[in-house]
C-alpha cells in the first residue's frame, strides 16, 4: 500500500520541492512531481539554478520517449497523470488537490506551506487518506528549521 507523507509548514513550496528532489536525485530515486502548470514552469526553471554545483535531470511528461524514460524526475499536471510515466516510485505533490491515480506510487509526499488555505486544503487530502487506510506520516519541515538553526549571537 502506498506511504503518504506530509511535509507541513514548508516556507517556500516550489524551494523545499528543490531541496527535496536534489536529496532524491542524490539516492537515485524516480520522482514524478505534480502541480499546477504555473508552479511546474517555475520549478522546471528553479531545477536549472537551484545548486549551481549540481545538476538535477529533469522533464516534462510530454518529452520524447527516449528522454522521459532516461529521466529519473518528471514533471506533470495532476491531471495528466497516468499509467505510461516512466516509473511509480515516489510522486511528489504541489497542488491542492488529491491527486486520482496516487495510489500506483510507492510512497507520495504532499508539500503544504504556512498559508491557512493551504493547511486546510492539506487536512482534507489527510482525511481522505486516512478514511482509506493509508499509512500516514507528518513532518513539520518548519521545527527542523528552526531546530537546526543557530542561536543570534548576543
Amino acid at each position: 500500500m502506498t506511504e503518504v507523507a506530509f511535509h507541513f509548514n514548508a516556507p517556500d513550496k516550489l524551494n523545499y520541492a528543490c531541496r527535496l528532489l536534489r536529496k532524491a536525485c542524490a539516492a537515485s530515486a524516480q520522482v514524478v512531481v505534480t502541480g499546477s502548470e504555473e508552479d511546474l514552469l517555475v520549478l522546471d526553471k528553479a531545477l536549472w539554478t537551484f545548486d549551481a554545483s549540481a545538476f538535477i535531470p529533469h522533464c516534462f511528461a510530454d518529452a520524447p520517449e527516449t528522454v522521459l524514460s532516461r529521466s529519473p524526475i518528471v514533471l506533470t499536471h495532476a491531471s495528466a497523470l497516468n499509467d505510461a510515466l516512466p516509473h511509480h516510485e515516489v510522486m511528489i505533490n504541489l497542488g491542492q488537490t488529491l491527486v486520482q491515480g496516487f495510489e500506483t506510487f510507492e510512497r507520495v509526499i504532499e508539500v503544504v506551506t504556512t498559508q491557512e488555505e493551504d493547511k486546510a486544503l492539506a487536512r482534507k487530502r489527510w482525511r481522505h487518506y486516512a478514511e482509506r487506510g493509508y499509512s500516514l506520516v507528518r513532518h513539520d519541515v518548519g521545527q527542523k528549521k528552526s531546530a537546526n538553526e543557530k542561536p543570534a549571537p548576543h
